[in-house]
């Protein structure tokens, strides 16, 4: 069972940058992409970045231009830059990986645990 370990998350002060980091921790076959989502008390989870293993990407536009989501296929890790934070990015952000365990196996979507951002002065 493959689990994903996330990292990076804090407390920054508006105008202020963070790094989220996210790896497997289980041996994978072939990643078909990856992403990013964050949740609100209240609200449902919404997509804040995904990349595909062409390295296609799609942002909400509420972060286009301030967030930048990238990979390392080597170590098969998924990076989400956050720059000129704002109070309202402040949510719990969540990994997600579709993929392939092993040859002849159906491709699955993988969730972290969620790490905290809060975005305050």
């Amino acid at each position: 069972q493959v689990q994903l370990v996330e990292s990076g998350g804090g407390l920054v002060q508006p105008g202020g940058s963070l790094r989220l980091s996210c790896a497997p921790s289980g041996s994978i076959f072939r990643i078909n992409i990856m992403g990013w989502y964050r949740q609100t008390p209240g609200k449902e989870r919404e997509l804040v970045a995904v990349i595909t293993n062409l390295d296609s990407t799609n942002y909400a536009d509420s972060v286009k231009g301030r967030f930048t989501i990238s990979r390392d296929s080597a170590k098969n890790t998924v990076y989400l830059q956050m720059d000129s934070l704002k109070p309202e990015d402040t949510a719990v952000y969540y990994c997600n990986v579709n993929a392939r365990l092993s040859v002849g196996v159906r491709a699955q979507t993988y969730w972290g645990q969620g790490t905290q951002v809060t975005v305050s002065s």
